[in-house]
């Protein structure tokens, strides 16, 4: 895997608070990163921190293998940034819009045309290519507002809360866009968001941030093993099962009945690879198994249970 972003124990602090406070991670090509916090976290501190606009007071960030100190300008001309406001020009239709930053980001004159109408095409715009932004609804300038930061074909692109204020309709238009540049296009996405089902669908790892501190960083399903020593399990049958049935669940070696409504056991096991001997115990009590579902935690859980514990090893 190819590192594209690695800090380490980056500090950034002003006279009168900590914003960044000694965190190290690693970001590789194609990933969906989530960075996770609520509001004062640190987040848009960290994302000026990797985008050479604000200087660490200790500590190293790399992007692209280019000291963010001393190479702000060379990184900055290759990733494109989207702020949770929009900020185009309401008067200029949509198409002048991106031929006006696409000037500004350096693109010859002669490719800005070909590459406006890819970037209105990509976000689903083109039918609105001549009309006034003013006239857009908040879903279609955040789409426009995406355009625009790839316009000169960054290799990354920092999101700072991208679907904030939007409809559901509209957020998942943002979503499937942000996937289809991932997967398609092969960017490597640094989202930053406290919206953690969004994060849960798009991230492939993710880092909490809190007071400028990294609690936790890691896939789910890495923070999910980490964090939590049983796996809960969805145990359905044709019918309802037997006492010698459910009794056979709860004295099985490593297995904690959470609850027994209608067809259905919910348990916990200490590990996955109980789960056979939960099962042969079931069979051998008559047991007519439909379904045997091992259950992920939600990131809401990992989210919360951290934030309780205050953080856990990184």
């Amino acid at each position: 895997m190819i590192t594209i972003i690695q800090a380490d124990n980056l500090h950034k602090s002003f006279p009168t608070t900590t914003a960044i406070d000694h965190i190290s991670f690693e970001v590789f090509e194609g990933e969906v990163f989530g960075l996770l916090g609520p509001n004062g976290s640190g987040k848009t501190t960290l994302v000026r921190l990797l985008n050479g606009v604000l200087t660490p007071t200790s500590g190293r960030a790399y992007v692209f293998g280019k000291d963010v100190t001393t190479d702000g300008s060379w990184i900055r001309a290759r990733t494109g940034v989207l702020t949770e406001t929009p900020s185009l020009y309401e008067r200029l239709t949509a198409k002048k819009n991106l031929s006006f930053f696409g000037r500004f980001y350096g693109i010859p004159d002669y490719e800005i045309p070909k590459r406006t109408d890819e970037m209105l095409s990509l976000m689903h715009l083109s039918d609105r290519a001549d009309e006034p932004v003013g006239g857009f609804s908040k879903g279609m300038k955040q789409r426009l507002a995406i355009a625009r930061a790839l316009m000169h074909d960054p290799p990354i692109l920092f999101l700072d809360e991208p679907t904030s204020g939007l409809d559901p309709e509209s957020s998942r238009q943002v979503e499937d866009i942000i996937q289809e540049l991932a997967s398609d296009e092969q960017k490597t996405i640094f989202l930053c968001t406290h919206n953690l089902s969004q994060a849960e669908r798009l991230c492939s790892k993710v880092a909490m941030l809190n007071t400028g501190k990294i609690l936790a960083e890691g896939s789910i399903q890495d923070l999910s093993r980490r964090l939590f020593s049983a796996v809960p399990v969805e145990m359905e049958f044709l019918h309802e099962p037997s006492p010698a049935v459910i009794q056979a669940v709860r004295n099985t070696r490593g297995v904690t009945v959470d609850s027994v409504e209608g067809t259905t056991i919910l348990f916990h096991v200490t590990d996955k690879e109980l789960i056979p001997s939960v099962i042969r115990a079931v069979i051998q009590e008559g047991g007519d198994i439909f379904r045997i579902a091992p259950q992920d935690y939600s990131l809401e859980e990992i989210y919360f249970t951290v934030q309780r514990q205050g953080g856990m090893t990184v």
